[in-house]
Formats: structure tokens, C-alpha cells, sequence
């Protein structure tokens, strides 16, 4: 084994050398024009899915893909995000775009009025950050009605090339893989100063979700699969079909569920 102090002067130099003591987050690339293009990629039929119906985004962020869904599909739409801040941005951006609060409203927290009373939820790029996925998603099943269905499409898993998400500072794929936690960690802090000493406690956290994990959970649940699909790196998509391989060579996951008759 490497001694931690060689790892990190290693990882470091295959780093981007710091300009300052936090580097800050990049801004956001998402437009209301283009918030729905991953999820039209993913499920080629998505709008026919969504059209006119009662949608939850689970996990909003800014309020873009929300806004885009009122207009575009003529959703009536709830937005849920656990973070203040982003809220109080996607709340702004709805009032910018004139959407009226009975099509799109932006909540921090499920309320018991809201089972059973959803054609649609959609998780995007979320669940691997969950803290308890299995939780979540249970909680997701009892906002759909009975016909409902859950979109969930996350990436990239855990043991894809850059599945920790430490490609802000580090582009060497696999650096989870090929360095210790601790090296990680001790070396994104020269570019997060947000004292983060563990994967689950970086921004947004990561749950170190594979894709072996999440086909555990949704196997574990009450949800019936209707279809699953796997994109692998550089779209060679056979990889996914090959035992152990295809932990590291799936890039997202893309699943469409529905409650078990």
C-alpha cells in the first residue's frame, strides 16, 4: 500500500493547481430551453408520458425542468428540493416566467396531502446523492397513484470513470478506485474548503451508489420495473451486459416503475 502522503502529492500533481483556496462551483449550464433534454434522450417517448399530467420533480434544483414541463407539456407540477437556496431560485424563476402557482408550486418537504396524487415523479442525476435511497424511493411510490409511474434516471454510478464526482479538480478517471478516501478528500480540500472529510459529507453528498446497489433497491421494493436501460462509456453499451466490467464502464441508468398489481 501507498503511504497517504506519497498518494496525495500523486493525486496533486494530477490536479488542477489551485488559484485559491475554494475554487467555487461552476455555474450551472441548465436553461429552461434545455433543462428536458437529458430526460428526452432517456425516454424517447417522454413527452406522451408527461403531457398534461400531475408531475412531481423530485429534487428541483433551480426550478428549470420544472418551468419547462408547465410550458412545454402543460404539467401541473410540484417542485421538491431539501435546499433553501436553490429554492428560493427556482421560486424566483417561475415568477420571471409569469407561470401561475396553481400549475407550479416549489415545496422543501413532502406533506401527507400529497400521497397518492401524482401521475408522474421524476428523479433526475439525484439518486445517487440520496442519504437513504431505499427511504426515498418509497417515499417517491406513495406520491403516484395507483397508474402512476417514476422516472428515475441518475449518472454517472459510483464505479464509472468519474462516478466521484471529482472531475472539478481531477480529470484521471477512477481516482475513487485508484486512491483511498482519505487521499481524495484530503486533496479536494484544497479546492472545496467546505470541511468535508467523507464522500457522503461533500456537497450534495454521495451515497457511493453502484449499479449493482441500485438494482438491489428497486428489486427490494413494492415497484414493478417496466423498463430499464444502461449507457456506457463512449456508447459502447454491450459493456453493460459483461459481469463486473459493467460496474465501471455504465455511465447512467435509466428506469421507468410502477406500483406491483
Amino acid at each position: 500500500m501507498i503511504n497517504v502522503k506519497i498518494q496525495e502529492r500523486i493525486l496533486l500533481s494530477l490536479s488542477r493547481a489551485p488559484e485559491s483556496q475554494d475554487y467555487g462551483s461552476e455555474d450551472s449550464d441548465w436553461t429552461i430551453d434545455n433543462s428536458l433534454s437529458l430526460l428526452e434522450n432517456e425516454y424517447p417517448n417522454f413527452g406522451a408520458l408527461v403531457s398534461g399530467k400531475r408531475v412531481v420533480d423530485f429534487g428541483c434544483g433551480e426550478g428549470y425542468q420544472s418551468i419547462a414541463l408547465t410550458k412545454k407539456h402543460d404539467c401541473f407540477v410540484v417542485g421538491i428540493d431539501s435546499n433553501q437556496r436553490t429554492l428560493e431560485k427556482a421560486i424566483g424563476h417561475a415568477d420571471s416566467h409569469n407561470i401561475p402557482k396553481s400549475r407550479l408550486t416549489f415545496v422543501d418537504k413532502i406533506s401527507d396531502s400529497m400521497f397518492n396524487s401524482f401521475d408522474i415523479v421524476i428523479s433526475q442525476n439525484s439518486f445517487e446523492h440520496f442519504g437513504n435511497p431505499s427511504v426515498i424511493l418509497d417515499e417517491m411510490q406513495r406520491l403516484i397513484t395507483e397508474s402512476g409511474k417514476l422516472l428515475v434516471t441518475f449518472g454517472p454510478p459510483w464505479l464509472a470513470p468519474y462516478g466521484s464526482h471529482m472531475h472539478f479538480f481531477c480529470k484521471v478517471p477512477w481516482i475513487n478506485v485508484l486512491f483511498s478516501e482519505a487521499t481524495v478528500i484530503k486533496v479536494r480540500s484544497r479546492f472545496r474548503n467546505d470541511g468535508a472529510t467523507k464522500y457522503e459529507d461533500v456537497e450534495s453528498g454521495l451515497n457511493r451508489m453502484t449499479v449493482a446497489k441500485f438494482e438491489r433497491i428497486i428489486i427490494s421494493s413494492d415497484l414493478r420495473i417496466e423498463s430499464i436501460s444502461y449507457k456506457c462509456v463512449k456508447g459502447i453499451n454491450l459493456l453493460s451486459k459483461i459481469p463486473f466490467l459493467r460496474e465501471f464502464f455504465v455511465n447512467r441508468v435509466s428506469v421507468i416503475l410502477s406500483k406491483a398489481t
